[in-house]
């Protein structure tokens, strides 16, 4: 039981986590909202669609960046509970390292087959120019992209969240001014915005190379182990499939969220055509802004809950839930709120110009505001599933989070298309039945293992 002093001391270190990791996430989905605006009102309603029509590409490098940075950030946390240094620091080089190579091999294909991969993501003629040019100078700076959220969530971890939150949001202040020189004064069209958020995130990252000299930084680049005394490729191997299991269900969602965006860009123009595809971009960056209240709980309940993890700590790992879910509730109910009584002026702040394009634009918002709440939800459980070591029902959620939408986003668009819009919040009330139903035929319980008998549920 906490005392008064605990009690206080808790609510100064959670609040105080949560409201940076917000930041942070607020600096990151405020960059990509309004660099969406920047575009839409300088380029036009064609150039914040062929932005959207390359987020399958921009989503599988941040599901690779989940999959290895995330995963490492779980084990850090959970190695600084046990105040285990040169286990941080090991864990801390691998995941670097990984997301480095990673951020490589993306510059390849953009420099090789940028005209093969904007083929297969956009089928619009009038829109592959656009989306060609934007995709192309993001995946050259690929690199910049991964080891600048990687950074993030080593630094935050390792007790600098305050320093992340001001390096992303002077990364996104050098992205959104150049947006405006290199697009509007040098005429460098759709280019511009993409060479705007490279060069913003290469700053960042010299930002964030602060943290290195703080006197209480534990992140070090080494490839010793903390279990031995030399470097050796089994270890590599070993601590490289340990990243992976951590990060994997996070890594699955965000990697299905990828071919649900192509999923869903396909059967939005079948259905709604051009004006449906910028309706659909508005809402995936009204998705932006779910995500910053979602990424700063989930990025809260990794951090703090797995060093209780590695406290063992059952108690203070539930009061971190509770306050977490509460938090998440009311932030849920302000946005849907506003997004219902203000839709048109949301639609007409991304350059929709036209009647038509308004209306479609508002039908749409309305629908995802309530669907995206609940995928809010959905995706915390999943969090929560993994911290307490029930990797086949975190796993589950992973790949049913978006998988389950195609087949009713299919089957909508084809046989009840004036729905189209609700078929994500379909899916997710058929995916919270199929959670309920498995978590009681399972006999789940949310408690932390013994010590002596850590095995996954």
């Amino acid at each position: 039981m906490m005392n008064q002093e605990d009690k206080a001391a808790f609510n100064r270190t959670y609040w105080g986590f949560l409201w940076s990791s917000i930041l942070i996430a607020l600096s990151g989905c405020l960059g990509i909202v309004i660099d969406a605006i920047i575009v839409g009102n300088l380029i036009g309603e064609d150039g914040v669609s062929a932005i959207n029509l390359t987020n399958p590409v921009l989503q599988i490098m941040f599901t690779l960046n989940m999959l290895l940075a995330t995963g490492a950030g779980m084990l850090v946390g959970i190695e600084l509970g046990k105040k285990n240094h040169q286990g941080m620091a090991y864990y801390f080089t691998l995941a670097m390292a990984a997301c480095f190579m990673v951020g490589l091999l993306f510059s390849v294909c953009g420099i090789a087959i940028p005209d093969v991969i904007t083929g297969w993501l956009c089928t619009n003629e009038g829109l592959r120019p656009l989306t060609h040019d934007y995709l192309r100078v993001m995946m050259i700076g690929a690199p910049a992209y991964m080891v600048m959220w990687a950074l993030t969530t080593m630094a935050s971890t390792d007790g600098s969240p305050k320093l992340v939150s001001l390096a992303i949001l002077i990364d996104n202040v050098v992205n959104l001014s150049l947006d405006i020189v290199f697009i509007k004064l040098l005429g460098w069209g759709i280019e511009g915005s993409s060479t705007a958020t490279v060069i913003g995130h290469l700053v960042g990252i010299a930002m964030m190379c602060r943290h290195f000299w703080y006197k209480d930084n534990h992140l070090r680049l080494t490839l010793r182990p903390a279990t031995q005394d030399k470097f050796s490729f089994a270890s590599i191997r070993a601590s490289l499939g340990k990243i992976i299991n951590q990060g994997a269900p996070i890594a699955v969602a965000c990697g299905t969220l990828a071919l649900l965006y192509v999923a869903c860009n396909h059967s939005v123009a079948f259905v709604k055509g051009r004006v449906g595809l910028f309706a659909l971009a508005v809402c995936m960056n009204l998705l932006m802004i779910y995500n910053l209240f979602l990424a700063g709980v989930e990025r809260t309940i990794q951090t703090l809950g797995s060093i209780e993890v590695g406290r063992h700590d059952n108690a203070t790992l539930r009061l971190i839930l509770r306050k977490s879910f509460g938090f998440i509730t009311v932030s849920m109910v302000v946005i849907c709120i506003v997004v219902w009584v203000f839709p048109a002026f949301i639609a007409r702040a991304f350059g929709a110009d036209s009647q038509a394009t308004v209306g479609e634009t508002i039908s749409a918002l309305r629908a995802f505001a309530i669907s995206l709440a609940l995928w809010c939800y959905i995706d915390t459980i999943m969090v929560v599933y993994k911290l307490y070591n029930c990797h086949k029902m975190s796993l589950l959620i992973s790949f049913m989070i978006s998988l389950m939408v195609i087949p009713v986003l299919w089957m909508v668009a084809h046989y009840i298309p004036s729905l189209l819009w609700y078929s994500y919040l379909i899916a997710y009330v058929i995916e919270l039945l199929i959670i309920f139903i498995v978590h009681k035929a399972a006999h789940l319980k949310f408690e932390l293992p013994d010590e002596d008998n850590k095995k996954p549920a």
